[in-house]
């Protein structure tokens, strides 16, 4: 094979499995005589590093080994750490840079136009001159459409999509989806026994900026009523229905699961501090807003519970391990073949190699038509028969 140095990098939020791939990389590559040198921090290790530096290379770059990824599996979040920065939209130069010339282009996201740099040409200078022959980029929609631009402009990288939302485009699962799916099943079980307590309605909410798959999954699994992005219910009757189950229910209480980017017809969820590199400001929560809907339309008590950064954290269950494990796999066997500008995916429940997203598509979204019921609020339970494993297709 032709490549002998690869570069691995993780951007945007960790989530659980990002270990298991970075360290299948390492071993593998050991096995076939390759070298495998971490990227810190996501892109900004390639916006920001001296490579002159020793600090600032020590900060940035860090050579992988057997020894010191042995034990990085057993955990979650990302050995080699991560951030939102985007090379190709950066408000403001990074001080190694400072001075230097650059493209800028206006980048306008929700009616907002700003001037950013493009520092592709640093990316691939420093990319250049740390001798790396391909890069494995793990990341959501945003890591992997600057991946995508890097692949076309002439660097061989390999996406591994990874997002506890589960909406890449061109693969039907993500790492950190599964073990998302199984924290929020967990704490919403537990914590039926404090909202029966009470006599309450539960409100949870959890990711899910533009798709719903984390509401939808969870909601599927624990039998409960969930709103999703994707569509817009009516408020009176989500009410009503959330009312009618407390009062059908012998323990007197309901639950709802919401997705953070989930909206009710006249609503529209507010947003607040700075937008990052790619455009997203924070969103305010849905949930407490809902709440106070419900107590002013019908007095009674709720009890809402943000369980949004728990179901990132901590170690990944068993299908986040065997997929994470798997699809680095994959992108080894992808590099050991010569190929590039591919991400590993599950597509009609098989593993393969897709074409990095075009980023000009934005996420994956939930079918309605065929998912969620739009009468009842509720995931849709029939007509599965021949779907993939998790009942969606890339």
């Amino acid at each position: 094979m032709a490549a002998k140095r690869i570069g691995i990098l993780t951007g945007g939020g960790d989530v659980p499995g990002l270990n298991s791939v970075i360290k299948t990389v390492v071993y593998r590559g050991s096995e076939i005589g390759c070298e495998v040198i971490g990227i810190r921090r996501g892109w900004e290790g390639l916006t920001h590093v001296d490579l002159q530096d020793p600090s600032s290379r020590a900060r940035y770059i860090l050579p992988l080994n057997r020894e010191n990824t042995r034990t990085i599996d057993r955990t979650g979040g990302t050995y080699l750490h991560s951030s939102r920065t985007n090379p190709s939209k950066m408000k403001k130069l990074p001080p190694v840079l400072e001075g230097g010339s650059f493209p800028q282009i206006e980048s306008t996201k929700k009616g907002v136009t700003t001037s950013v740099y493009d520092v592709t040409p640093a990316v691939k200078k420093n990319i250049d001159t740390l001798g790396l022959d391909y890069l494995i980029a793990i990341g959501g929609d945003d890591t992997l459409s600057y991946a995508a631009e890097l692949d076309r402009q002439g660097m061989h990288v390999v996406a591994v999509p990874k997002t506890m939302d589960n909406d890449v485009r061109n693969t039907e699962y993500c790492i950190g989806f599964s073990t998302a799916i199984t924290r929020a099943m967990d704490a919403i079980e537990r914590q039926r026994t404090t909202v029966g307590s009470h006599e309450r309605i539960g409100i949870f909410r959890v990711f899910g900026r533009d798709a719903g798959y984390t509401a939808l999954y969870t909601a599927y699994v624990t039998s409960v009523r969930c709103c999703i992005p994707e569509y817009k219910v009516d408020l009176q009757k989500l009410i009503d229905m959330l009312v009618t189950d407390k009062h059908n229910n012998p323990s007197n209480y309901s639950l709802a699961i919401l997705s953070e980017g989930a909206e009710w017809e006249g609503y529209t969820v507010k947003e607040y501090g700075e937008p990052d590199a790619f455009g997203h400001r924070k969103k305010m929560s849905v949930a407490e807003d809902l709440s106070n809907e419900i107590k002013r339309a019908t007095g009674d008590e709720t009890i809402v519970s943000d369980l949004t950064y728990d179901l990132r954290s901590g170690s990944p269950d068993f299908v986040d391990r065997m997929v994470a494990a798997t699809f680095a796999g994959m992108a080894m066997d992808a590099i050991e073949a010569g190929k590039h500008g591919i991400m590993t995916a599950i597509h009609d429940g098989c593993y393969g190699l897709q074409p990095i997203p075009d980023p000009k598509l934005g996420p994956r979204h939930v079918e309605v038509a065929t998912m969620y019921n739009t009468e009842r609020y509720r995931p849709t339970y029939d007509q599965k028969l021949g779907l993939p494993i998790f009942l969606t297709r890339a």
